[in-house]
């Protein structure tokens, strides 16, 4: 029981701290989440931010550059291409993504693997992420870093319209732990 209240005690201390510190624009939050971006397909009428080239044949290659999109001509075209203009697309320096595209398209495309989609980047929710404090977000994704984005972060949420959520809370930052703190009291 000692543990316990000890952790109680150090959660209050923490909740307390970071309601006056560290609250991540929100008027009063009550957990934390992390907050991660993704990549996802769009109509270009919808807020498209560029449009993303790609070869699938089970295994998905996307090209963000052209340096990526020579590169992986040069491993799996370039062989087998008899075709000069190829070799020079892929030496030229002053080769545009949309050129050498549009080439890829044209003329290595029969089995219709090489496409494009336009795409848009989104926030969300990492799912079963929940913390009572931002320094547990924070370390959380500091140790599982691998399983999010380079740009995910701490995301601090209000528990807007939760009666209970709220009654809880309020008793971990303010019920009086030293009053249960030992086993005098026959609570264990």
């Amino acid at each position: 029981m000692k543990e316990e209240i000890k952790f109680l005690k150090e959660l209050q201390d923490e909740l307390k701290y970071q309601s006056e510190y560290d609250y991540d624009s929100q008027a009063s939050p009550r957990f934390w989440t992390i907050m991660d971006y993704r990549t996802v397909p769009t109509h270009p009428e919808y807020g498209m931010e560029r449009m993303s080239y790609y070869h699938n044949d089970g295994d998905h290659t996307e090209f963000e550059t052209i340096a990526e999109l020579k590169e992986y001509l040069t491993d799996y075209y370039l062989d087998d291409s008899k075709d000069d203009l190829l070799a020079n697309l892929i030496a030229d320096p002053d080769a545009s993504l949309d050129g050498l595209w549009e080439y890829v398209t044209y003329f290595l495309n029969d089995d219709g693997y090489f496409d494009e989609c336009p795409v848009k980047e989104e926030e969300f929710i990492a799912p079963n992420t929940m913390f009572l404090t931002k320094e547990e977000a924070k370390n959380h994704l500091r140790v599982n870093h691998y399983h999010y984005s380079s740009k995910a972060h701490t995301y601090a949420m209000t528990a807007w319209r939760a009666p209970k959520v709220a009654k809880l809370l309020d008793i971990l930052e303010t019920f009086d732990w030293d009053s249960v703190g030992d086993d005098t009291n026959g609570m264990g």
